[in-house]
């Protein structure tokens, strides 16, 4: 019979319920207000965020698993890494309602930056700790690096909406 490895689904669910959550709550604002934005033509296509997001979350549970097993858990060398990882994970499921919830494009492209450079910094970390874990944060900073493009060119390109937003809430 085979036991389960629950520390290791845990780490690969949690990562994900913020994304499904996220997008639950943002569906409706998807279809309506961000479509009405001016977007570059190079932006993916809708229907791809979903399976790369999901990718992504589970790459970077199971690097956060193997930063934890081979990192002697929370009280090991592992914790630091760990804390980076929960800040990073908020900042994740921070962005989506800053940008499809509060409409603020200024906000989440402040926020995004931060996440990327968080990111980078636990990507190090995962790396000192467990190299295969470090490099499994690679393909989420390259995805992270087109969506504060696209984040930063929706900024720049809808400006006139972004201040009217800005005026309203005064």
């Amino acid at each position: 019979m085979v036991v389960p490895n629950l520390p290791a689904i845990g780490a690969v669910v949690l990562p994900n319920v913020g994304g499904w959550v996220s997008s639950y709550y943002n569906r409706e604002s998807i279809k309506t207000w961000y479509e009405t934005l001016k977007r570059p033509d190079w932006r993916p296509p809708n229907k791809a965020f979903a399976p790369v997001w999901t990718s992504l979350y589970c790459g970077m549970g199971y690097a956060s698993y193997l930063v934890w097993k081979h990192g002697d858990g929370f009280g090991g060398i592992a914790k630091g890494p760990l804390i980076l990882y929960s800040t990073q994970l908020a900042l994740n499921w921070a962005w989506s309602p800053i940008f499809f919830g509060a409409h603020d494009l200024k906000w989440s492209l402040v926020e995004i930056a931060v996440l990327d450079v968080n990111v980078a910094l636990c990507a190090v970390a995962f790396y000192n700790v467990h190299k295969p874990a470090g490099l499994l944060l690679l393909p989420y900073l390259a995805w992270l690096g087109v969506a504060t493009a696209l984040n930063y060119v929706i900024y720049r390109d809808n400006k006139s909406i972004t201040e009217k937003e800005e005026t309203k809430s005064k």
